[in-house]
């Protein structure tokens, strides 16, 4: 894991800021994807040395004025000052809020319970492992096919970076890849030795397409969005997707999917039609 995931979060942020974003020319030359440093450093009202120190992880505690102002100055939503507060909480790496908690993997019946009333939608719960717990119908009639629940437990970045049908089923791998990296990064990571466990046995079968990820990747994963899929049966799919987070005694994570397009939705009407089903724990 990259111990500099301040820094790495606050670069990647700033080369998602475009100049238009906070009034500044584009001009006609630009080598640095987003703002520059020394445009960050202006309009947050810091020195661009101190940017850099940030950025480059020789300085891990900026005060609470400063990160309001890297905040306001790169235009974060709520959770990315949330998730931006967490990381210079967590610079002490001696402390993990998880302790060595198991990871949970009953689902209560109230939750199974929500996912019997959003059939058909393909619904699914995950913990911080990305296991998968239990899951709609509509689920299984979506990821079976593709392979998800073949090889043993199913696992969602296992799936991703060690299935081969992985890469079909996924236009956009790739991104696909960099969320399922965030998503075990965004917490300990491998200060939990369920998931670093995880992250030792992915570095030695997947090597550098999970390396490489996990020292460039934020470990911020989006909570919203739009999954490309190519079914066997249904063909293309574009299914958007809302991740619910669950108490934190449960440390589980609920995952919806809708069609996000009409033919998407018509097409995952065929596929209810052709094998209806019910909800299945894991």
């Amino acid at each position: 894991m990259s111990d500099n995931e301040l820094g790495l979060f606050l670069r990647t942020r700033r080369e998602a800021v475009s100049p238009a974003q906070v009034g500044l020319p584009t001009g006609a030359r630009r080598r640095t994807p987003g703002l520059r440093r020394a445009e960050l450093a202006t309009l947050a009202g810091v020195s661009v040395e101190y940017i850099t120190r940030l950025e480059q992880g020789r300085d891990r505690r900026p005060s609470p004025q400063v990160l309001s102002a890297l905040a306001d100055a790169l235009r974060l939503a709520p959770s990315e000052r949330v998730h931006l507060h967490r990381l210079t909480k967590s610079a002490d790496l001696g402390f993990s809020c998880m302790g060595g908690a198991q990871p949970l993997r009953e689902v209560r019946p109230a939750v199974r319970a929500i996912l019997d009333r959003l059939e058909p939608a393909p619904a699914v719960v995950v913990n911080r492992l990305t296991e998968v717990l239990a899951y709609t119908a509509g689920y299984h009639r979506v990821m079976a096919p593709i392979g998800l629940f073949e090889s043993g437990p199913a696992n969602l970045a296992r799936f991703t970076f060690t299935d081969p049908r992985a890469r079909t089923a996924y236009p956009d791998w790739s991104h696909v890849a960099d969320h399922e990296v965030a998503t075990l990064k965004h917490g300990p990571f491998r200060k939990d030795p369920h998931i670093a466990a995880l992250a030792d046995e992915l570095t030695v079968t997947v090597g550098p397409e999970f390396t490489d990820r996990v020292e460039t990747v934020p470990s911020l994963p989006a909570a919203t969005g739009i999954t490309r899929l190519v079914h066997p049966e249904a063909g293309p799919l574009r299914l958007a997707f809302e991740i619910l987070d669950l108490s934190a005694d449960d440390d589980q994570r609920l995952i919806v999917h809708l069609p996000a397009d009409e033919a998407t939705a018509t097409a995952l009407d065929k596929l209810t039609g052709i094998r209806p089903g019910a909800l299945r724990a894991v």
